[in-house]
């Protein structure tokens, strides 16, 4: 209860201190998403700790690339250092700021038209929370606490449940070894909680949505149950701020995903097209008929996925960087037209932090998520734990200045999408599909753009296009421009390129 009234006092203390903007229901198209792990990304404070103050000072950065929304993963107290274990949902960890600091990086990202999603871990929180701690007291005391029903305590054994000292009491968690139990989502308590938290976040802080971690493990097992709470979270979410934005981890197959679909998430991470044996990759390593494999499994995925928003991505804190699983430390030509093919596809794309500069790392999770190369001075300290710290690519400042680099590349990319939003948001055909050669068109109220792309990584390309077609985008990789003679565009190998069809 004094936590309650400590968190309820906080949110007196910023509605008093900073103005309160209401719901802000702006729909505007935000599809280019870039994953921050704030400790790695930019140190203010000489510390060696992201943080912040950091994130602000490089949302300039940011915007010049054409990203248009930023999703932080966890910025809570936590006693780890990816801090997916928390111990106050209603701060932010002072290794990263204040929640002053929360508030001026959202005033700063909606000032350059940037939103702002936070990592919302729900399933579990840290053994340290006062609520698994209150919990706990109570039952070596043998004594009642509401908090007992904050989690799944049982009096025996079993997969997945860890004693609780000499107790004779045993707790779920899904995530074993981690410190963290699982959160009991269907008492009402907890729920008023979880509505709480999002209600702060979202009209006081003022982001404009969550990623949601873990959606299958609420209920591990049943995909129903996990789909109704989602619905649960999803409509809270719209009485709190219509238009809010959700994105839901759902690490499952394509007719999974596409089942959580129901619950009216926003977004699910396509995770079959991501990863070394995603059908990103895997069409890209394909020694034939590369686009017809592509093409195949894209269609699959908006046959399953007809309604919904897709969120693509390559790599994220969890998985192999993309660089790696696209073989890519030697070959920049399939690290750009890799880049460019997944924001080639609709809905909401995801570039995890360093992948615009090809930044690599695989194995044990801290390798995944070294410090941003900006250059060879103005880094973070490394996450503990790494084993490997490698960089495959010149950094950030070399990039800038190089126009063939893999940076410039993604810029283009990222302010071509926005220039032609039907990309992101339009209804696709496939119009011409053969060999390593796609034409695919995208219609978005009446207008429409057409995208040409050749997955050949040596071979030049022909691909038939209506005759009143005309250029308006060539995305080289580095093997020269695309020529177009009548109703003939000649693509150029790891090409793509958007036309518009003349009136």
């Amino acid at each position: 209860m004094k936590r309650h009234l400590f968190s309820l006092l906080i949110l007196f203390l910023l509605i008093s201190i900073y103005p309160v903007y209401g719901n802000n229901t702006d729909q505007s198209p935000c599809n280019n998403w870039y994953e921050i792990f704030v400790r790695s990304f930019q140190d203010s404070d000489g510390d060696g700790i992201g943080d912040l103050p950091g994130i602000i000072s490089r949302l300039d950065y940011l915007h010049d690339m054409g990203y248009n929304g930023i999703w932080l993963m966890p910025i809570h107290p936590s006693p780890s250092y990816h801090k997916y274990d928390v111990t106050d949902y209603m701060s932010v960890d002072p290794e990263y700021g204040s929640l002053a600091d929360m508030k001026r990086l959202t005033q700063e990202a909606h000032a350059r038209g940037i939103k702002i999603i936070l990592d919302l871990v729900i399933n579990h929180s840290s053994v340290y929370h006062p609520w698994f701690t209150a919990a706990s007291n109570a039952l070596y005391e043998g004594k009642n606490s509401p908090y007992i029903d904050y989690y799944h305590f049982r009096q025996e054994s079993g997969d997945k449940y860890v004693p609780l000292g000499d107790t004779g009491w045993y707790y779920e968690e899904q995530f074993s070894g981690g410190g963290m139990p699982d959160l009991n989502t269907d008492s009402e308590d907890v729920r008023a909680q979880i509505r709480f938290i999002m209600d702060f976040w979202l009209n006081v802080i003022g982001v404009d949505g969550f990623r949601l971690d873990a959606v299958t493990s609420f209920y591990a097992g049943d995909h129903e149950k996990n789909i109704e709470f989602l619905r649960w979270v999803k409509e809270e979410c719209e009485l709190l701020k219509p238009g809010a934005f959700l994105v839901g981890e759902c690490w499952e197959s394509l007719p999974v995903i596409a089942r959580y679909y129901e619950s009216g998430i926003d977004s699910f991470f396509l995770f079959p097209g991501s990863q070394a044996e995603g059908f990103i990759a895997s069409s890209l390593r394909g020694r034939s008929k590369r686009a017809e494999k592509f093409a195949d499994r894209y269609e699959s995925v908006l046959e399953a996925i007809p309604d919904g928003a897709l969120a693509p991505f390559l790599g994220n804190h969890d998985t192999g960087r993309a660089l790696g699983s696209l073989q890519g430390r030697q070959n920049l030509p399939i690290a750009k037209f890799a880049e460019g093919l997944m924001n080639m596809m609709q809905g909401n794309v995801f570039t995890y932090y360093g992948e615009e500069i090809g930044m690599v790392g695989s194995g044990n999770d801290p390798n995944k998520r070294l410090a941003m190369y900006w250059n060879d001075g103005d880094m973070t300290l490394q996450p503990p734990g790494i084993t490997t710290e490698e960089y495959a690519y010149p950094p950030v400042d070399v990039q800038v200045s190089d126009p063939d680099s893999l940076l410039n590349y993604l810029k283009q990319v990222n302010h071509t999408r926005i220039k032609y939003p039907m990309i992101a948001n339009g209804e696709n055909e496939f119009v011409f599909v053969e060999g390593d050669i796609l034409l695919m068109r995208r219609t978005l109220n009446g207008s429409s753009c057409l995208i040409a792309m050749n997955f050949s990584p040596k071979e030049a390309g022909t691909c038939p296009v209506p005759e009143n077609a005309a250029v308006r985008e060539d995305l080289e990789t580095g093997s020269g421009a695309c020529e177009l003679s009548g109703t003939e565009l000649l693509l150029p190998p790891y090409s793509i390129v958007i036309l518009e069809e003349k009136e």
